[in-house]
């Protein structure tokens, strides 16, 4: 089976989306900041009105879950890994 890579950008897109329905907010107010650190691994920054939320690997996983199953209608439950990518900056790999 070909892997699905998708971009930062969708990663973003994932995450708008999932924060939008926990704060009950469109998905256009939502901002988001994607994050690696070497101790931490990955996370993001989500601002919706000026407040942060910060997600963690998890959370950011069950966002690309979402995107999979409601916008690409791929297995939500396929396997998900952040890398980090020289070019692109974050993506994640789909199995």
């Amino acid at each position: 089976m070909e892997k699905l890579v998708l971009s930062e950008q969708d990663i973003i897109n994932a995450i708008c989306v999932y924060t939008a329905r926990k704060k009950q907010v469109d998905p256009e107010e939502v901002e988001v900041e994607l994050m690696y650190d070497d101790d931490t691994g990955f996370s993001a920054e989500a601002f919706v009105a000026r407040r942060k939320q910060v997600l963690v690997t998890g959370n950011i996983i069950e966002a690309l879950r979402l995107w999979l199953d409601e916008f690409l209608n791929e297995d939500p439950f396929a396997g998900i890994k952040l890398e980090l990518d020289d070019e692109a900056g974050i993506i994640a790999r789909i199995r």
